[in-house]
């Protein structure tokens, strides 16, 4: 069951997002739209995934304003009041026009429109994911620079091998730190070659999740670590679709938690939230899910209502361990966030008990529509 024990000022509570992709489509509606220029293998325009969501769900202003894409979700943050805010960003931010070689699917955001990140107040984006590179290393290079000038701090991404595994440190009310680290897996689609080296920029790469990769992420902490900090590892991992969670994910997370010291794993790749798990007392998201798209309109995928999403509150103690767990649930609908019906919360209540039911985890509906972590 949930912890009964009252927050303390050690405590600290941290708003975690899934994939927040803000390129292409909505991009395209924002105050600077970039060159809708996409190499697609059906799509040639960011445009058109804009007709796409219309098609679905009726017309979609533009240009809207840069807090646009997050609609009922701010007022929300307003009154969690979380102390961090962080979010997988999911786009280059740049105006680089030369894609990678073969990259499949490449999303860019203007730099101009960094102020819908801001918007949020968005404390700390993750880099280390299969998107940040889309338009090479020039485009990463800009994303780096455009979120430093906007005041935003980044991890898992970097100018070289180091500032690539730079941890952000978040100060607690209470004045200790929470180290937030990122690594991305090969398995979420990230290229080798996107690899951070000491010469060159890229992402805190992690080959595999073998024990030397444990290894290497246990003795990275131990280095970093004070007395009473709380460490957050944010892992991009995995496929986009399927609730099985990996028996090398779940090894792998429990392990980080007893052997590295890790407090909470933040993991996301998946379009849609996966299973919880709180073990050792610390939470395991395996999946947050998407957050902020432009896929309406595709299909294909509708029995996993991928048109829903979650924000996760997390609040801890000054030990690290979870006290507290809401999931905010949210609807995309005219790439906007929409606050999720009691029908839509409920779906999402049950389907996320269903598939924590084996992890130790069930996910009740409030009265107040936000989702309460049981365990």
């Amino acid at each position: 069951m949930s912890q009964d024990a009252p927050p303390s000022a050690s405590c600290v509570t941290l708003a975690l997002c899934g994939d927040v992709m803000t390129g292409r489509g909505i991009d395209q509606i924002l105050p600077h739209p970039g060159d809708p220029t996409i190499y697609e293998s059906f799509v040639r325009s960011a445009v058109d995934y804009v007709a796409f969501a219309e098609q679905v769900n009726g017309p979609i202003p533009r240009p809207v304003d840069p807090a646009y894409p997050w609609g009922d979700a701010l007022p929300l943050l307003e009154r969690e009041a979380p102390d961090a805010r962080l979010i997988n960003l999911e786009t280059a931010v740049t105006t680089s026009a030369t894609p990678w070689p073969d990259k499949g699917i490449t999303y860019r955001m203007h730099p101009a429109n960094l102020p819908c990140l801001s918007a949020a107040q968005v404390d700390c984006c993750v880099l280390a994911n299969n998107h940040v590179l889309d338009w090479g290393r020039e485009g990463l290079c800009e994303t780096l620079r455009s979120l430093r000038q906007a005041g935003i701090r980044t991890v898992g991404a970097g100018l070289n091998r180091v500032e690539a595994a730079a941890p952000v440190i978040v100060a607690s009310p209470a004045g200790n730190r929470v180290l937030v680290l990122a690594w991305g897996l090969p398995s979420s689609g990230i290229p080798f070659s996107w690899a951070a080296t000491a010469e060159r920029a890229g992402v805190n790469l992690l080959e595999d999740l073998s024990p030397r990769s444990l290894a290497h992420v246990a003795a990275h902490i131990r280095a970093l670590r004070q007395p009473g900090d709380r460490v957050v590892v944010s892992l991009h991992w995995g496929g986009n679709w399927g609730y099985a969670i990996p028996p090398e994910h779940q090894d792998f997370a429990q392990q980080l938690i007893a052997v590295a010291g890790v407090d909470l794993v933040y993991g996301h790749s998946s379009h849609h939230p996966l299973g919880i798990e709180v073990y050792q007392g610390r939470l395991i998201l395996y999946g947050c899910g998407d957050l902020i798209n432009d896929y309406e309109g595709i299909g294909g995928y509708e029995s996993y209502r991928p048109d829903l999403g979650i924000i996760v509150l997390a609040t801890l103690a000054g030990d690290g361990r979870l006290l507290r767990g809401r999931l905010l649930p949210f609807r995309r609908r005219r790439f906007r966030l929409w606050r999720a019906t009691p029908e839509e919360a409920g779906w999402l209540a049950r389907r996320l008990s269903r598939v924590s039911r084996n992890l130790g985890v069930a996910v009740k509906l409030q009265p107040d529509q936000a989702l309460e972590v049981r365990w």
